[in-house]
């Protein structure tokens, strides 16, 4: 028996009519993502932890710092990311800075003079910078005109990848040519790269099913193609699923947020339930539907992840050794997010190392906990920490903190600086010019004023028979008020 043709609902006003777009003009809307705006407020680069690659940027003498230490000659760093021995750093001019471990060209520049890698130094790109990110040993960052170069490698269980088909690179190449981008985000050894059209490309290593689009005898790089399609960019796609508009990645997931309905997308290494969801399975191939709300932001190192949301509130979820879920001695696997309660409700940024974690809260303190052993954590003592700890030394005291990553036995912070503190109380220094003008036109004025009132003074002491009549002098007029100062 043929099946009845569906018809179609006419019970709708017409006023509905009006406001439902047809289905032809639904699909000519263009879903477009506005470029990122480089970080502004100005800070200093602290930097602890083991430094034996050079990845405290300190110099080659400098092995070890228990407490953050100010890393010198960076001029005006807005933004950083600490790669697995290498830390990149970007200015507000767009310049970026690298330091660390350059054995695969993580740096992205020529480090052949003794001791080069240890010292911050300049990556020649063809443009300014508006985001950088940093794996174990690869870099990337995304261009003022949309373009996303990278440099360095990736590696697998069976050692370097390369970073394209050709093997390393040790200076930056455009590496998704023809598209324009406006995110990036690195695990360990893979690059997640989002598109103005909301569109995701994923690269690199697939072992843990991170690239989200790689089949499960292909994952190791044998099957027909080998290599070819983990280190060709390629995108990643979810059926009815909306364009995208967020990306993020930790060591070995990507996390992926739809447009419209902010349903958060996960795939990749979930051994510890780190893809914030039920699933059993190991690993996870094809991108999950997860049940996720209200994101902000999604961080997390080797087998534990830190959710926050819109309210501030921070939870973890993974594996709980040494500490790094910062919600105390808790000996099993965590297989649901938890509210970690030292800072849930007040956390405004979460980072992590491979094992350590570290948040800001809204009034500007930094917190660290998990696995302290090589002194990542900033509080001296290099014992491991099961709660959130503040971060307290002479570089961070009565200061903002402003960013926090993790390496694999180092981290990075940016803290705000003393040139913006000052500026928050005093005058800017670019608006100084005309705020002495103002104070010297008010000078003027008020010495106008009192020229004019000693005049009128001096007429009614002519006019005016002396018996020592109170006659007013007339009405004091103020002077004008200076510049506010901001």
């Amino acid at each position: 028996m043929p099946r009845r043709k569906i018809l179609a609902n006419n019970n709708n006003s017409e006023e509905d009519k009006a406001v439902q777009p047809t289905r032809a003009k639904r699909a000519r809307l263009v879903f477009h993502l506005d470029l990122p705006e480089r970080r502004q407020i100005v800070g200093n680069v602290l930097v602890c932890g083991t430094g034996d690659t050079g990845q405290l940027g300190l110099g080659e003498d400098v092995l070890e710092r228990k407490r953050p230490a100010i890393v010198e000659n960076i001029p005006n760093p807005v933004d950083i990311c600490a790669g697995g021995m290498h830390c990149l750093v970007l200015t507000k001019s767009g310049d970026i800075y690298s330091f660390g471990c350059n054995d695969e060209g993580a740096l992205g520049r020529d480090t052949s003079e003794e001791g080069s890698e240890s010292l911050p130094a300049l990556v020649n790109l063809p443009g300014k910078a508006l985001r950088i990110s940093a794996g174990d040993s690869h870099s990337a960052c995304l261009l003022e005109d949309g373009r996303v170069f990278a440099w360095g490698s990736f590696r697998d269980s069976h050692g370097n990848m390369g970073l394209t088909i050709d093997g390393n690179k040790r200076t930056p190449i455009n590496l998704l040519d023809g598209m324009i981008c406006c995110s990036i985000a690195s695990g360990a050894d893979h690059l997640v790269i989002l598109t103005t059209s909301g569109k995701v490309f994923t690269v690199g290593c697939a072992e843990q099913g991170q690239l989200g689009r790689i089949s499960e005898r292909s994952v190791g790089g044998e099957g027909r193609r080998g290599k070819r399609d983990l280190l060709r960019p390629d995108q990643l796609i979810i059926k009815r699923a909306k364009p995208f508009e967020a990306i993020w990645a930790t060591n070995y997931c990507t996390f992926l947020r739809e447009s419209q309905t902010g349903v958060i997308w996960a795939v990749g290494l979930n051994n510890y339930k780190q893809l914030a969801h039920a699933k059993e399975a190991e690993r996870v191939l094809i991108p999950i539907k997860t049940n996720l709300k209200d994101i902000k932001q999604i961080a997390g190192g080797q087998h534990h992840t830190l959710v926050l949301d819109n309210s501030m509130r921070c939870f973890a979820i993974g594996r709980p050794d040494y500490g790094r879920l910062g919600i105390g001695d808790v000996k099993e696997v965590v297989s649901e997010l938890m509210p970690i309660k030292e800072i849930s409700g007040k956390t405004i940024f979460v980072g992590c190392g491979e094992a350590c974690s570290y948040a800001i809260t809204n009034d500007g303190k930094l917190y660290s906990w998990g696995m302290g052993s090589n002194n990542q954590l900033g509080v001296g003592d290099g014992d491991d920490e099961l709660v959130p700890v503040p971060v307290v030394s002479k570089n961070t005291q009565n200061k903002r903190m402003l960013l926090a990553a993790g390496g694999g036995q180092h981290s990075v912070f940016l803290v705000e600086s003393d040139e913006t503190e000052k500026q928050k109380e005093n005058v800017p220094a670019s608006k100084k010019p005309k705020a002495a003008a103002v104070e010297a036109a008010k000078e003027s004025t008020e010495t106008e004023i009192k020229e004019k009132e000693k005049e009128t003074v001096d007429l009614k002491t002519e006019t005016v028979p002396p018996k020592g009549d109170d006659s007013k002098t007339g009405k004091k007029t103020s002077s004008k008020r200076g510049r506010k100062k901001d």
